[in-house]
């Protein structure tokens, strides 16, 4: 048989079946069917096993997974975060206009996370940034954990030193005991919506990081909480208030099983634009994909771009009260469980894009084939950027800071002008 995203063919019905028991022991989940071929997406451990060296396997021209295989310097929060600084200096380093920082020290183009440390790591420097403003919330999330899992907030640095010994550690500086945890500022002026915090769940495909090609999912979606939003102390330890996560939210008593606490992104773009005007919300959506490619060109460096590789991402973005965006985080395994009817056809339809596009035309894969495939086949997606057309087409030609480094219009002060930015990375 053959892995696809794993494409398998089927000779009887009992080795069907026998192989199905076996994928879904390994943790493989099946996205699609049809007469004579299968579907299936590898979970993040597998692709471990697939990719490890021990393992010794190889795979051939004709086998394609969903995930680059070393895919935690986007996903897992602490090396996200260690991948853009690294990022940022490299970009001073050449005096890239994109690294332009305020007459306050903060980048002016680059400043789309909020400030973060490693925890037991960087505690000196946090306990330095903190006592900076000591009225301030911070996020603590672990690093290896999804679905809102061991997050809690904080606004003491006495919390720190409980949750640190409820941890079973005596020391921050002894760590081989301990999980890895990042502490974030906390966005305490998030937009709200009928009072409610919200983020963007944002589907972007990755067909090759060298040259980076990726695709931005039209439609992706709003997560409500189902408490209205108070930035009080007195409701810290209130993740329904907080944390937007479905997992934690469909456990509240006012969460709605109908549309789940979700609005489509068409939906939030026609609320800014009638309450925030057309411009402006343009200028948003704007950022918000230049946050995406930056994060991603952040990354392309150290990733192993695999040609037998692909990944659909899920990015999470906070849009706070002066309609700046902020990226949060980045999924290597977006949810592909559906909670309403109107989920059910969007996850449908996102699987089925996908493939068209890492499998043409439903053929057998071919991993040397060049990766870009003609805009029929796009479906949902549309191209958000594509490394080797802004070289040719010259889109980056007044302010290249190194080849292949495309910095467009947010490198400029073209924000500054009163006109709408328009993208030209693109």
């Amino acid at each position: 048989f053959r892995i696809m995203a794993g494409k398998v063919k089927w000779v009887t019905d009992i080795e069907k079946s026998v192989l199905i028991n076996n994928f879904e022991k390994r943790g493989w989940i099946q996205v699609a069917e049809n007469e004579d071929w299968n579907f299936y997406w590898m979970s993040v451990q597998t692709i471990r096993n697939v990719f490890s060296v021990e393992t010794g396997y190889r795979l051939s021209d004709d086998q394609i997974v969903n995930h680059f295989p070393n895919h935690y310097e986007l996903t897992r929060k602490d090396l996200m975060v260690k991948n853009i600084k690294r990022y940022r200096k490299e970009l001073e380093k050449e005096g890239s206009p994109l690294a332009e920082k305020d007459e306050n020290g903060k980048y002016i183009y680059l400043d789309f996370v909020p400030v973060t440390f490693m925890l037991p790591a960087d505690y000196n420097l946090f306990v330095e940034e903190f006592r900076k403003n000591p009225s301030s919330t911070w996020i603590m999330k672990p690093c290896g954990k999804a679905q809102g899992k061991g997050i809690f907030l904080i606004n003491k640095l006495s919390q720190i030193k409980k949750w640190s010994r409820d941890s079973k550690t005596s020391s921050f500086v002894s760590q081989s005991s301990k999980e890895a945890y990042v502490i974030s500022l906390y966005i305490n002026n998030p937009l709200l919506i009928g009072g409610k915090k919200f983020d963007l769940r944002l589907y972007v495909l990755v067909s090759t990081y060298r040259p980076l090609r990726c695709y931005m999912y039209k439609l992706g979606f709003c997560r409500f909480c189902t408490v209205k939003y108070t930035p009080s102390t007195s409701e810290l330890d209130n993740m329904f208030v907080h944390l937007t996560n479905v997992a934690i939210q469909k456990h509240g008593d006012d969460y709605n099983h109908i549309h789940g606490g979700k609005w489509t992104v068409s939906n939030l773009r026609l609320y800014l634009e009638s309450t925030r005007g057309k411009e402006v919300t343009n200028k948003l959506f704007d950022e918000i994909h230049w946050i995406i490619v930056q994060s991603l060109k952040a990354v392309a460096p150290v990733m192993n771009n695999d040609k037998h590789c692909f990944e659909c991402y899920g990015y999470d973005i906070i849009i706070d009260d002066k309609l700046k965006p902020w990226l949060i985080e980045v999924n290597a395994s977006p949810s592909l469980t559906s909670s309403t009817a109107n989920d059910r056809i969007l996850k449908y339809n996102l699987i089925n894009d996908t493939l068209n596009i890492a499998v043409p035309n439903g053929e057998i894969p071919d991993c040397k084939w060049n990766k870009s495939p003609p805009k029929e086949v796009l479906g949902n997606y549309e191209v958000l950027y594509d490394e080797e057309m802004a070289q040719s087409d010259g889109a980056d030609r007044d302010l290249r800071s190194r080849p292949g480094q495309s910095t467009g219009v947010k490198g400029s002060r073209a924000r500054d002008s009163g006109k709408p930015v328009l993208t030209t990375w693109k």
